[in-house]
Parts: structure tokens; C-alpha cells; sequence
């Protein structure tokens, strides 16, 4: 099954209002700017979609990629473990005026949260948080004379990745560190959609070099020149320019 689609508006029609959506990234690594860009232009075009709950590392930085998509106050809700990055000007001021609501939950618990998503696993006990303000009103269990405090999966409607190479069938590869919340994602999510650097024929691929198997990919989209968000912002760049 050819699973090429035929650029990004198309990569992003399906996202409704209140979906919840995955991005990966860790910071700008493996961050799917130009399918987040995406997603702003059909916004911007027909004011839909809105009301987003975001699952993501981070909370953006500058004005592009996700801070652009907060920034045009498409989210309502933010799911991430780091929100203080370089530059999180756009969220804090948006969370400070009550307009975007935060839940915070640790690093690792987000990864594995989101681990437990894909593989059907609806609770796990951590330590991390226990005794914290984080672990508030959560289940709390002794293992070995330790508390562990019950974490929920987290799934998504949709989750938008960024890969390095990717077959008509959607099996991914990723480019080092972009390999990140990308992998994870794809599984916890009922529709994944990536933008690749390269799209290939089945079988380009070595199968001990896939990472991402296209069983859990229901999109892709080529853009061979992925923006860096380092970079955008090192250009003082602001997405869309009209926002500027």
C-alpha cells in the first residue's frame, strides 16, 4: 500500500478540532517544522483546526514551528516535560494570560507514558514525582518498602514526526538524535504522519536499519530540505511573516 501523499496540505486535512496530536522533536532535533507550518497555513485559511491538546517535549522556542502554532492560539492545552527552552516567550506569556493550559509531567514519565500508549499498557508505577506536587491526587503503591506513584498511557489522535528516510510503505529511518520522542510516537497514535528527507522504493531500505515499522505510519510526505528551528531563529525568523 502506497502511502505517499501528495504534499502537506493533504499531509494535515484530517486533523479536526480538539484532536490531540503528538510532535516529536527534543527541541528543534527531529522537529517536524514544515508539517507544524502546515497545520498554521490550514488555520489560517479556514480557522480550523483549534482547541488542540499538544503532547511534546517542549513548549517551542521563538516564533516558528511549535511556539508559531501556540502562538495563533490553536492549542488549548500543552503536555510536555520541558517548558522552560531558549525561548518560551510565546507559551509563557500565553499560559501566564490563563489562555493555554499545562500539564507537566517528567521526562522520562513522558516517554514512557507515551511508550505505554503504543503497547497497550493503560497504567505503570514510577517513582519519579512521588512526594512532589506532581503526583497530587495519583494512586500511590509500596513495591520492595518504596512508593511508586500510578502514571496514566497517553495516546494521541495524530502524531506528526520527522524522519530522515521513509519508503512508500511508511517504514522509517531516523537521522541520529531525531530519533527522539519520534519512534514513540508513531506507535501511540491512531494516525501518524511524517515528513521525510528522502522518499524511497520498498525494499531501499535495510530491515535492520528500520527503526519506525510502516505498520504504525498511515502518512508520509517528502520534504527534502527540512528547516532546522535553530536556525529560523537564529534568522529571527517568525512564522507566518504576516505575524510579524
Amino acid at each position: 500500500m502506497d502511502k505517499t501523499l501528495s504534499g502537506l496540505p493533504e499531509a494535515v486535512a484530517g486533523i479536526g478540532d480538539g484532536a490531540t496530536v503528538m510532535i516529536g522533536g527534543f527541541g528543534g532535533s527531529g522537529a517536524p517544522i514544515e508539517l507544524i507550518h502546515a497545520l498554521i497555513d490550514r488555520f489560517l485559511a479556514t480557522g480550523h483546526p483549534r482547541g488542540l491538546t499538544v503532547v511534546n517535549n517542549n513548549a517551542g522556542n521563538g516564533h516558528v514551528g511549535l511556539a508559531a502554532l501556540i502562538e495563533q492560539g490553536m492549542a488549548a492545552k500543552l503536555i510536555c516535560s520541558f517548558p522552560r527552552s531558549a525561548d518560551p516567550r510565546v507559551f509563557t506569556e500565553r499560559y501566564l494570560a490563563g489562555e493555554i493550559e499545562l500539564e507537566l509531567v517528567p521526562q522520562g514519565t513522558l516517554a514512557e507514558r507515551i511508550r505505554a500508549g503504543g503497547a497497550g499498557i493503560p497504567a505503570f508505577y514510577t517513582p519519579t514525582g512521588y512526594g512532589t506536587d506532581l503526583a497530587e491526587g495519583k494512586p500511590v503503591e509500596t513495591f520492595d518498602g518504596r512508593p511508586y506513584i500510578r502514571e496514566l498511557w497517553l495516546k494521541a489522535d495524530f502524531a506528526l514526526v520527522k524522519a530522515h528516510l521513509g519508503d512508500t510503505l511508511g517504514n522509517l529511518t531516523f537521522n541520529k538524535a531525531a530519533r527522539n520522542f519520534n519512534p514513540l510516537m508513531c506507535t501511540a497514535a491512531s494516525v501518524t504522519i511524517a515528513q521525510v528527507s528522502r522518499i524511497v522504493a520498498p525494499g531501499s531500505i535495510d530491515p535492520e536499519h528500520v527503526v519506525t515499522p510502516g505498520i504504525f505510519v498511515q502518512g508520509i510526505v517528502e520534504v527534502s530540505d527540512p528547516a532546522q528551528e535553530e536556525e529560523l531563529n537564529r534568522a529571527d525568523a517568525v512564522y507566518p511573516e504576516s505575524a510579524r
